[in-house]
């Protein structure tokens, strides 16, 4: 027995999570604040020790500070929630990993990052950190699911075809997002729940993470500009000269990059970085990577904008539906053990998405809201390919894609690239 929830919805992480707590003694959960991280640690979980339980006047957060070895005590697997409110417990769960020597002892789950610094050891070889976020739209159960992410690689995609969505339908699944907690509410009460996440975010998670006191104006500003920026690849520096454009009061570059960072170490930034298939060239860590909010919703709340209003603005949906697409690329990538990228050659070409599949190559994906641009999307793939190829053979993608919005017929076109629509897409 476990501490499952009634209600659970399976998420893809759990492989990933399964396979850590037989490698490690102990699994660090990680990811912003409502993505499911508690629910789905209690589905590992025999015993739970709650750093935000309201008990006896959060008697539990009382206990960690006076001794943190009295957290780990609990039958296991032990869940140890929001343990970054008292960072000792690290070390704690490090030195009961080291005496034991059993794995799968315990399961921390943090919804924002400590300095290592300060802590007594890193944890190598003992705990294993697993980045969770918010649901696909498998998980939410939005996709069919019936193109898996791996067939396109290993030659069994067969063709389907799916529930075609509108217009207005993609930008309700944008603005209402991938949070558990949204799944079952209207519009108008998502549009409260994500203002307050954003009023909390800013007003109370980056205020405490580190006892540093910042201008929460300033915050939310670099919100709306990072939302003004979703899926491209904009510098810090222009990050903070867009703030300057848009906003009436300046903000330097310093503290553009720390308010960045802080959103970063609250799992709210997921940039995308940039790839090259020569692995021993300096693009890959050279090069600026995409910007990402955690979710599409986080960026549709912080540019104030609904499922109508999106819904008619076919330039921020794009970039969005962008967002979401490779939200959900980035969670089925993971699943297989692969990993999400985007391309940009020095001549200017672009592959919006780049997944890359252990010892399957990588495939191309371009991103378009409708079918009818399958066919320029696919001339885009198939010019950089041969790019490539002309001048390193062996060096092109292994699978070229379109995802779409509109559409609901998932199939390979004749000259070799799949088209396939976002709902149908899955692990």
């Amino acid at each position: 027995m476990t501490l499952e929830p009634d209600g659970y919805l399976p998420r893809l992480i759990e492989k990933e999570i399964c396979t850590a707590m037989k490698a490690a003694g102990a699994v660090s959960i990680e990811g912003p604040k409502s993505c499911g991280k508690t629910w789905c640690s209690r589905k590992f979980a025999n015993s739970e020790f709650s750093l935000v339980d309201p008990a006896d006047n959060f008697i539990n957060r009382e206990i960690a500070n006076m001794d943190p070895a009295a957290v780990l005590k609990g039958e296991r697997p032990h869940l140890i929630d929001e343990w970054q409110e008292v960072p000792r417990i690290w070390d704690a769960v490090r030195y009961s990993v080291d005496l034991d020597g059993s794995k799968g002892s315990y399961i921390l789950s943090g919804s924002s990052s400590v300095d290592m610094g300060s802590l007594m050891h890193s944890g190598a070889m003992r705990i294993i950190s697993v980045r969770m976020r918010p649901m696909s739209l498998f998980e939410s159960k939005d996709s069919l699911g019936s193109t898996s992410l791996p067939s396109l690689f290993d030659g069994s995609f067969e063709m389907s075809k799916g529930k075609s969505c509108s217009l207005e339908e993609l930008a309700w699944l944008i603005v209402r997002g991938g949070w558990p907690g949204n799944l079952s509410l209207k519009e108008d009460q998502v549009k409260l729940a994500m203002g307050s996440y954003m009023h909390r975010v800013c007003g109370v998670d980056a205020q405490k993470i580190d006892g540093k006191r910042r201008n929460v104006e300033g915050l939310r500003r670099t919100l709306r500009s990072l939302a003004r920026n979703e899926s491209t690849m904009a510098s810090k520096s222009r990050i903070a000269s867009d703030i300057k454009e848009f906003e009436s009061e300046s903000i330097d570059d310093e503290t553009v990059s720390d308010y960045m960072d802080i959103f970063e170490r609250l799992y709210l930034r997921d940039d995308q970085p940039a790839y090259n298939p020569h692995r021993r060239s300096s693009y890959r860590v050279g090069k600026a990577p995409k910007r990402h909010l955690a979710d599409p919703s986080l960026a549709a709340t912080a540019l104030e904008i609904g499922t109508k209003e999106l819904s008619t603005d076919l330039k921020t949906m794009g970039l969005l539906f962008e967002s979401l697409c490779e939200r959900d690329l980035r969670i089925y990538a993971q699943a297989s053990g692969g990993s999400l990228h985007h391309y940009r050659d020095h001549s200017g070409k672009e592959i919006d998405a780049v997944v890359e599949m252990p010892g399957k190559g990588w495939g191309a994906f371009e991103i378009k809201l409708g079918q009818n641009s399958a066919d320029t999307a696919a001339a885009n793939l198939l010019k950089i390919r041969d790019s490539m190829e002309s001048k390193e053979p062996g060096s092109g993608p292994s699978v070229m894609c379109v995802l779409t919005g509109t559409g609901s017929l998932a199939y390979r076109r004749e000259d070799g690239v799949y088209v396939v629509p976002i709902t149908s897409l899955g692990p």
